[in-house]
């Protein structure tokens, strides 16, 4: 477990060491040349369905602008859906009945694994691009031996996106430890701002405090997401697993959030933190586009910090690797051919120079020879250095395929007061059960 734990996080390092290197290997533009299936036929049509994130849907239309611009008679038509649960029970539904779009965005890791792809999409193992996809992502979207997506935006860092101009004018440093993190969230506290932004109005939002602890729960037991596979370990039997749970319980009970988070969106989080009326957002990176996008003026002052835990030795930053586009078995003929050329392109030159231009990037692709720009945005540099220092280490859910459907509502129930740390994390023991059981999971 632990040896394939520092291959991921080796991996990861490399790429974006590779990503930062001049005079490398362009992506294979594999689109250029297969693009003449799509070329050279009748007008099409492919429906492509992504989530309704702002950073999600510039990345949907960017590419599918660089390439409808390459192949004219291609028109590719972007439908939306909500994120979170409600988005994974919209892909599971249309997958079930058929009627799922020709080409559509969703996650890699334990979410894909629920949809069981070797039943429900087209195998891509064999497409000439793979060669340029990072080995530690193709893991993410693989069963069986078969990989079934295609990376469709960087590798994330998952912690705590803060605003440096309060801490400088506060004098605060970055924590290291949790203790110094809840230390500097009682000064912003007396400063009159809000020391943690929870947006619970966008309930996925909720799960960061627990999700982003993964560094710390693998530092005090690197066993842990080998023996939560196998039903050997629990969230709530197990002292680190549950300190995320018991984060957001402090942070109610000792009113960090601010006023109305119950109902604050997504949206709303990333301008409170960009305008300075919150110090602190628990979030994943790919967040920063968005505010780069929405507050220009602001993004220099946003920075990323690793969630702290018990000991500033084992400091680190919890990573998550992209999620993918994919095509379900439903597309055939025509259509299929044009989506695969379309997957081509996604991962060509061509189409990282276009991202660059339009998403500023939340961490280094996971494609080989793909380069970030040289303006790349803070907090980014902020997550390449835990990243190149080797204080990182994947996400749960890329090393396990258990994760429960009802977590960021539990996450919810705790940081409103509905429900304690101890409780959600029994309750989330259970909820995952279910899941385990359809994969087939061994003690299950």
């Amino acid at each position: 477990m632990k040896k394939q734990t520092m291959l991921l996080v080796a991996l990861l390092g490399l790429s974006l060491i590779l990503a930062a290197c001049a005079g490398q290997t362009a992506p294979a533009d594999t689109s250029s040349d297969s693009g003449a299936v799509a070329a050279e036929d009748a007008p099409i049509t492919l429906t492509y369905l992504v989530d309704d994130g702002e950073t999600d849907q510039l990345l949907a239309h960017a590419f599918a602008d660089g390439y409808m611009e390459l192949h004219p008679n291609v028109t590719i038509e972007v439908e939306n859906r909500p994120g979170g649960g409600d988005g994974d029970n919209v892909v599971k539904t249309r997958l079930a009945t058929g009627d799922m779009t020709d080409v559509f965005f969703y996650n890699a890791g334990s979410l894909l694994q629920a949809l069981q792809p070797a039943n429900t999409l087209v195998d891509l193992t064999d497409e000439p691009y793979m060669d340029t996809v990072d080995d530690a992502f193709k893991q993410t979207v693989a069963q069986d031996g078969k990989i079934y997506g295609v990376p469709s935006q960087s590798a994330m860092g998952g912690g705590i996106l803060y605003n440096k101009k309060i801490y400088a004018d506060l004098g605060l440093s970055i924590p290291t430890t949790w203790e110094e993190f809840a230390a500097n969230n009682e000064i912003i506290k007396e400063a009159g701002i809000a020391p943690v932004i929870a947006s619970y109005g966008d309930t996925w939002t909720s799960q960061l405090f627990v999700l982003a602890d993964y560094y710390n729960v693998q530092a005090a037991d690197p066993n842990f997401a080998e023996e939560y596979t196998a039903n050997q370990a629990k969230y709530a039997t197990t002292p680190a697993a549950l300190a995320g749970f018991a984060h957001i319980q402090e942070g109610y009970d000792k009113g960090w959030y601010q006023q109305d988070y119950a109902t604050t969106t997504y949206e709303q989080g990333m301008g409170l933190l960009a305008n300075g009326e919150g110090a602190h957002y628990p979030m994943l990176s790919f967040a920063l586009p968005t505010i780069a996008t929405n507050f220009p003026d602001k993004i220099d002052d946003i920075g990323f910090f690793a969630q702290p835990g018990a000991s500033a030795d084992e400091n680190g930053a919890t990573i998550w690797m992209l999620s993918a586009n994919y095509i379900p078995l439903t597309t055939t003929g025509d259509k299929l051919a044009v989506a695969k050329d379309f997957l081509a392109y996604t991962v060509s030159s061509a189409a990282i120079e276009l991202l660059n231009e339009r998403v500023p990037p939340s961490g280094p692709y996971l494609i080989k020879g793909a380069e970030l720009p040289a303006d790349v945005l803070p907090a980014v540099q902020d997550i390449a250095a835990y990243i190149e220092s080797g204080d990182s280490a994947p996400a749960l859910e890329f090393l396990s395929p258990v994760k429960g459907p009802n977590l960021e509502h539990l996450c919810v129930a705790v940081g409103t007061g509905q429900m304690t740390a101890e409780e959600a994390a029994a309750a989330y023991d259970e909820d995952v059960k279910k899941q385990a059981q359809q994969l087939g999971l061994e003690g299950w």
